[in-house]
């Protein structure tokens, strides 16, 4: 007997027996929906944090220097307490800095806070991220502008009150109307509108349109920022991504020589790079990809054993079909292999009906919630795959039973 005639037939029992195969199946198609569903939610949080996350907190190919680290929480409370004590950056520092790096590159600084914004004639945005940058944050950050543009080297060295709204912003204070060459104020102080950025979206579930960008040494720094001409993070960004080992290593020597380290002190600061500060995410998904899918793969096995027994059942009730299949020439391998195409059929149906279901669960969580989906070849492959093998596995014991029949016997079978 061909494949072919052999799947034919194990249809057609799956037609004519739908409540049955309905049943067979749903363990493989419940492990399945969820075994999809688990993978794709990683594989879309895997690339949002690497691909968003990392590429909106420091930018693509950028070492990024603060006092305290960004992403890396204290250990104890003791490194707690040493972060305190640490020395902040000036202006002045990130402009050495700036003047003394030898690998080619921009470099910015910037400073943020929570403030309100107001148009002065009452309307007012609560809660804006006020961020005083020098002029190099925008291209370093990626910021595209709706309208206008950013403030330029001049403006941002002699503090002029100029700024660049978030999409958030300019909504809240002008509702639809022209927003360049408008005026707002931040601590008293009134700001020129000269640039909107474009919609930034938002990053797991908070807006990054809700912020405003003025220069540095403008009336921000002493007005709303506590600490006049104190830096936050200072970023330095390379044009080709081999450079980032090398302007990496050199920030650290420039900093430890600005700062008059010894060589047996550790470093008062903390440098940072996508790819390192990523390195506890990749850790925390590695585990999840390898734990989460063997617990999920316990509905299969379940699947399997309800396969099982369904087959079993199956040869049960077909022996005589068998008996006469034998009489007319079948081999114990013909029957083998038809036992084993229906049980990998029953299991291979449920497993594409699991990867829909998977991928629609996926992405209606993706749809209600900040958790982004990603639906790869290589899952549907695996759920695919695992069906099939469910099946195979589950049905090889039924299978072999059936083929080991005497004809006699089975022919005289009720």
């Amino acid at each position: 007997m061909g494949i072919r005639e052999a799947l034919r037939i194990a249809l057609a029992n799956i037609r004519s027996n739908k409540l049955r195969a309905f049943f067979t199946v749903l363990g493989t198609v419940v492990g399945v929906t969820f075994l999809i569903a688990v993978i794709t939610l990683l594989k879309g949080m895997d690339a949002y944090m690497k691909e968003e996350f990392a590429g909106r907190l420091f930018g693509q190919n950028t070492v990024l220097v603060r006092r305290i680290p960004e992403l890396q929480g204290p250990s104890t409370e003791e490194d707690w307490r040493e972060w305190q004590r640490r020395p902040l950056f000036r202006q002045q520092d990130a402009e050495w800095l700036a003047a003394n790096i030898r690998t080619p590159g921009r470099l910015s600084y910037s400073f943020d806070q929570q403030a309100r914004v107001g148009d002065g004639k009452g309307r007012e945005v609560q809660g804006v991220n006020v961020i005083g940058a020098s002029e190099n944050f925008f291209s370093i950050r990626e910021l595209d502008f709706a309208a206008g543009r950013p403030f330029s080297r001049n403006e941002a060295q002699r503090g002029v009150p100029v700024i660049v709204l978030g999409q958030d912003v300019a909504a809240g204070l002008f509702e639809g109307r022209p927003v360049l060459g408008q005026t707002v104020r931040i601590g008293g102080f009134p700001y020129r509108v000269i640039g909107l950025l474009e919609k930034q979206g938002s990053l797991f579930g908070m807006s990054m349109d809700r912020m405003a960008i003025a220069p540095v040494k403008s009336p921000v720094n002493g007005g709303i920022f506590s600490n006049a001409g104190a830096v936050e993070d200072i970023s330095f960004k390379v044009d080709q991504a081999e450079l980032m080992a090398q302007a990496e290593s050199e920030m650290i020597g420039l900093l430890r020589t600005l700062r008059r380290l010894r060589p047996s002190e550790d470093n008062n600061f903390s440098v940072e790079t996508a790819k390192g500060s990523m390195g506890f995410w990749d850790t925390i998904s590695k585990f999840m990809l390898t734990v989460l899918p063997m617990l999920v793969s316990v509905s299969l096995l379940v699947g399997a054993v309800v396969i099982m027994n369904i087959m079993l059942v199956s040869v049960s009730e077909r022996t005589r079909e068998i008996g006469i299949r034998k009489s007319l020439g079948a081999r114990r391998r013909d029957i083998l292999l038809q036992f084993l195409i229906e049980s990998s059929t029953l299991s291979g149906v449920g497993a594409v009906v699991g990867i829909a279901m998977g991928i629609g669960l996926a992405s209606l969580v993706s749809a209600v919630s900040p958790l982004p989906a990603r639906v790869s070849t290589g899952s549907i492959l695996l759920g695919l795959g695992l069906g099939i093998g469910v099946g195979l596995a589950a049905g090889v014991y039924p299978a072999w039973r059936a083929s080991r029949l005497d004809p006699i016997v089975a022919l005289r079978a009720d």
